[in-house]
């Protein structure tokens, strides 16, 4: 009887050492996927500052070739630097970032659109954008700069 005594007491350490390693296994597998998680959310927010710091780049670019004199419209210079902003865009494409659709006439939506100027003599049931003065991104699906807009009524 002694002997169905120590046994019992030797099964009941091993389940109660069995469900101690099986939380700590449990544990373990948790903090690695928090790990993993946090790492990733660390890569994506260096990622997207470094972006952040490149947009202003990209609209001075922009801006200047908006108001690239008629002369220099033919000119290899120009054209070459028109094909580097190409390939910026494309490179912003490649690592997720999206151009906020912010076309005059489109439905104005605050989640996309930081409206900046409002014409408050127009009359009409729907927001639309008037002009588009800054554009907007947005990185793997998440706004990381709305589009700066000015707004009228229709």
């Amino acid at each position: 009887m002694a002997k169905n005594k120590k046994q019992e007491e030797l099964e009941q350490q091993v389940g109660e050492l069995t469900a101690d390693l099986q939380r700590t296994r449990a544990d373990f597998e948790n903090y690695r996927k928090r790990a993993e998680q946090e790492k990733e959310m660390a890569r994506g927010s260096g990622r997207a500052s470094a972006i952040l710091k490149l947009l202003p780049v990209v609209d001075n670019i922009e801006r200047a070739l908006a108001h690239l004199p008629e002369n220099l419209k033919n000119d290899p210079w120009a054209n070459s630097v028109v094909k580097l902003t190409k390939n910026l865009e494309k490179s912003l494409n490649d690592m997720g970032v999206q151009r906020i659709d912010a076309a005059v006439g489109g439905h104005f939506d605050p989640d996309l659109h930081d409206a900046v100027q409002f014409d408050e003599n127009a009359e009409g049931e729907h927001e639309i954008i008037a002009e588009e003065l800054q554009p907007g991104y947005k990185i793997d699906g998440i706004v990381m700069r709305p589009s700066m807009v000015k707004v009228t009524r229709q």
